[in-house]
């Protein structure tokens, strides 16, 4: 009886460490998702902003991912590579190149008005590697001319994994870590904006720098932007209408603010948060720029990309797949040319 009690114990036990394996690898294999294959999109004419039927063209794709995309002067762009650990830099004819290597994992980027390169960095921390392993903490940097550090501790805390960065005028800058939203003005001063209540994945400066624009999920929030740089009077700006979480932001000279929304594309609001309409993407969209000659080419950064043979890159079970593709399209609107982005 002792012995059949055992069994039945040992047996129930097997059963449960099966179900637990399974539901462990069913875990992992759905911890990271392939990206959404691209599709055929039509783009709808918004006023003043984008013509009907403008085209999107693909002018880079890789599997070493893309963030954080800004153009430079001259009309080309910068983006982010975590994990890779590098800069791209497509020149104003696409034509691609290492702009930075050693970024420390850097995954958003800023250009201040001195024509310097800020990172925030993500260093070893990306949960498709061995975030249990990193030992490195994250810094708000200056990745060229001349690496510097701008921002390296909140009080007596460290920052873990930055999500974005937007300067200001006056050397300052505002970023983003798992734990709040934060900005550092010239004199290396660093200040909590506002807290992990705010989801923030992506940012932007009014044109006049008086008010910041912080996503939050489905809302976009707006807080007054104080003499110090601080921030006050934190408010809903505007809602996603066409679906989808906020993150990726740039805005135009007429102060519209243009925000990546994943599948359903990049969403434009007025300057008094009116939700104008949006732009498809072929693929999830989650960063944007403007860029090209006078700053009249949107630069869009998608989920996913497609091998040689024509077909949906894919990983192998369990593995992350980061690769991305970068789109161009031309457009009514002009960037806002007071800044890089």
């Amino acid at each position: 009886m002792k012995s059949k009690a055992v069994s039945m114990t040992a047996s129930c036990f097997l059963a449960s460490a099966l179900v637990l394996g399974g539901i462990a690898a069913s875990q992992q294999r759905d911890a990271f998702p392939q990206p959404t294959p691209a599709k055929e999109v039509t783009v709808t004419g918004i006023p003043a902003v984008i013509a009907a039927g403008a085209k999107w063209k693909l002018v880079w794709q890789g599997p070493d991912n893309a963030d954080g995309i800004v153009g430079t002067k001259d009309g080309g762009l910068l983006f982010a590579q975590e994990q890779p650990s590098t800069v791209g830099m497509l020149d104003r004819n696409d034509k691609f190149s290492i702009f930075v290597k050693d970024t420390h994992g850097t995954g958003a980027l800023a250009i201040d008005n001195k024509g310097r390169l800020v990172g925030a960095e993500r260093t070893c921390s990306d949960p498709g590697g061995h975030p249990d392993q990193c030992h490195e903490a994250a810094e708000l940097v200056i990745l060229s001319p001349m690496r510097q550090v701008l921002a390296s501790k909140f009080g007596d805390k460290t920052f873990w994994r930055m999500g974005e960065v937007v300067v200001d005028s006056r050397g300052g800058a505002y970023f983003s870590d798992d734990v709040g939203t934060y900005f550092v003005n010239a004199a290396g001063k660093v200040s909590l904006i506002v807290g992990k209540e705010v989801r923030t994945n992506g940012m932007m400066l009014s044109r006049d720098e008086k008010t910041l624009y912080l996503t939050n999920g489905k809302t976009i929030v707006a807080l007054d932007v104080q003499p110090d740089g601080t921030t006050k009077n934190q408010r809903d700006f505007a809602t996603l209408e066409a679906g989808g979480n906020g993150d990726g932001m740039c805005i135009d000279s007429e102060g519209r603010l243009y925000v990546t929304s994943g599948d359903s594309g990049t969403q434009v609001f007025s300057a008094a948060g009116k939700y104008l309409g949006v732009i498809p993407l072929p693929r999830s969209a989650s960063s944007v720029a403007f860029s090209g000659p006078n700053k009249k080419v949107l630069y869009a950064k998608g989920s996913g990309m497609t091998g040689p043979d024509g077909k949906e890159y894919r990983t192998p079970e369990g593995v992350r797949n980061n690769a991305k593709a970068i789109y161009k399209i031309d457009m009514i609107a002009q960037g806002f040319t007071g800044r890089p982005k």
